[in-house]
């Protein structure tokens, strides 16, 4: 079986160059509704989609509703999507590839947290730039590091017949990237697992911080009444002497 799996390499990375070029002024700087919104992320991302998805949408209206509902993305203004709403979404897209549905949420709700909308400083379209500006830095690397895994698979079954080896080199390189997609895709979810359990500890810290401040002004109340009661009573014998004293 004889693949012509340079090709195919030199294919992908063309498309990750595609992929890579949606810039923030590329987003629509006005607030959508969800059909626009959908045209909008197909005519993008189109070209990262597999031959045989083709026809799908690259998101349904389906799938932003249930992102929503589950906190991956903040809930629409008046049924309109903002430019920080479809960079949040692009995200989605990425990462929906290889996380679950509760990765994403531990990932992307510090940053939906923190950095949507207008209050913040540092805003999510100053994140979205950053990232982007790194991971096409970062590309170079990656075509590289594409390449020489494919030239390491092509060394391998020297000493099979040539009908053998062409694929069995094809499935040294999807074995060889299959190895780095699961080392990566370990060390991403030990991460978020660590980002979570922080999340969790600093919950439940600002949880008994809320219930021992509750406890104190519940100590602090019942203190006060003594007080009160205490001056009530003395109050009372101070009148109770005058009457007796006259």
């Amino acid at each position: 079986m004889k693949i012509n799996t340079e090709e195919i390499l030199n294919e992908i990375i063309d498309k990750m160059q595609d992929v890579m070029k949606i810039r923030a002024n590329d987003i629509p700087n006005i607030d959508l509704y969800m059909d626009q919104v959908t045209t909008f992320m197909d005519e993008k991302l189109r070209s990262s989609v597999r031959k045989g998805e083709a026809e799908e949408n690259i998101l349904t209206k389906t799938m932003i509703n249930n992102y929503a509902k589950n906190d991956l993305l903040p809930p629409p203004v008046k049924k309109k999507y903002s430019r920080e709403h479809i960079m949040v979404l692009i995200f989605v897209y990425y990462f929906k590839s290889f996380l679950t549905i509760n990765d994403i949420g531990t990932l992307l709700n510090p940053i939906t947290e923190e950095y949507f909308g207008d209050e913040s400083e540092l805003k999510i379209t100053d994140i979205y730039e950053e990232i982007l500006k790194q991971a096409g830095e970062e590309m170079p690397k990656l075509e590289a590091d594409l390449r020489g895994t494919y030239e390491a698979a092509e060394k391998t079954f020297r000493n099979v017949p040539q009908e053998d080896a062409d694929y069995l080199r094809l499935f040294s390189y999807i074995c060889f990237l299959s190895y780095d997609v699961f080392v990566k895709k370990m060390l991403i979810e030990r991460l978020l697992d660590e980002v979570s359990m922080k999340r969790q500890d600093k919950e439940e810290a600002l949880k008994r911080e809320k219930e021992e401040q509750q406890k104190r002004e519940k100590e602090d109340q019942k203190r006060e009444k003594e007080v009160q009661k205490r001056e009530k009573e003395e109050a009372k014998r101070d009148r109770k002497n005058k009457v007796t004293d006259k």
